[in-house]
């Protein structure tokens, strides 16, 4: 794989100036949408329909902001990548893998670029300078690994079944307000009186442990938990094995499919 790098950063490079290609702001946007977003649902949860009473809520949104957007627009990106890049895949051989692992990468620099403007924000706001933030490079490779095994998954299946993409769009809405990012699940009376809904919110839902991890780190200034940190070392590298597996029991044909 050494030897393909070179054409993995061509691949990272390329997809950033496809996606805003002609646009005055240009990768800004990769910025101005997360922080439009945080504001509006600031106002909206914060505000409008507040259900909990939690200090500094920006900070604890963006956090799960930040994770969940890095997880849902991989996925999507991922989902048509080797239908996009079919004409490479037709002509040239290399590891295929590159495609959907460039989507995953560019969408990691932005979550990079969001967490390097939240983290010092928090420290100063939250007091989160603490050696637990030292977790926080460990927590992101980890949701990488994650996140890149699953989008080797939906990337390949919708290069062979065209509804996955639209099936994957449908799930990621109620997935998104079923993950904590709004709220702090362990603080809900419903979720006291029904523990099989806590339950469900905090570990059946697989990237809530992530956001919960980074979230403890970033804005409470403490350990994730060797519970979540193990569940998310086990969670990443369940995800790859399964996703590599999956790609390259499927990849064969590719070339024919896209």
């Amino acid at each position: 794989m050494a030897r393909y790098r070179y054409l993995f950063s061509q691949l990272v490079r390329r997809e950033l100036r496809r996606k805003y290609k002609g646009s005055r702001f240009g990768v800004l946007w990769y910025l101005i949408n997360p922080l439009v977003l945080l504001g509006v649902y600031t106002l909206m949860f914060g505000y409008v329909f507040k259900l909990q009473s939690i200090p500094d809520f920006p900070i604890f949104l963006m956090v799960g902001l930040v994770v969940w957007s890095f997880f849902a627009q991989s996925l999507m990106a991922a989902a048509d990548s080797l239908i996009e890049q079919g004409g490479l895949v037709r002509k040239a051989r290399f590891p295929r893998q590159a495609i959907p692992a460039s989507t995953v990468a560019v969408q990691l620099v932005t979550m990079v670029a969001m967490l390097v403007l939240l983290v010092p924000l928090a420290v100063a706001l939250r007091g989160t300078l603490v050696p637990a933030l030292l977790l926080l490079p460990v927590l992101v490779g980890l949701l990488f690994c994650f996140v890149l095994g699953c989008a080797l998954i939906v990337a390949v299946l919708h290069a062979y079944f065209r509804d996955v993409g639209p099936i994957l769009a449908a799930a990621l809405l109620p997935w998104f307000f079923l993950t904590p990012i709004f709220f702090e699940p362990g603080s809900i009376g419903y979720v006291h009186r029904h523990e099989l809904v806590g339950t469900l919110l905090q570990w059946v839902n697989p990237i809530a442990p992530f956001v919960q991890a980074i979230r403890s780190v970033v804005y409470d200034g403490g350990g994730p938990g060797w519970g979540r940190l193990l569940y998310a070392a086990l969670a990443a590298g369940a995800a790859l094995a399964l996703g590599s597996f999956v790609f390259r029991r499927m990849e064969s044909e590719l070339a024919v499919v896209v």
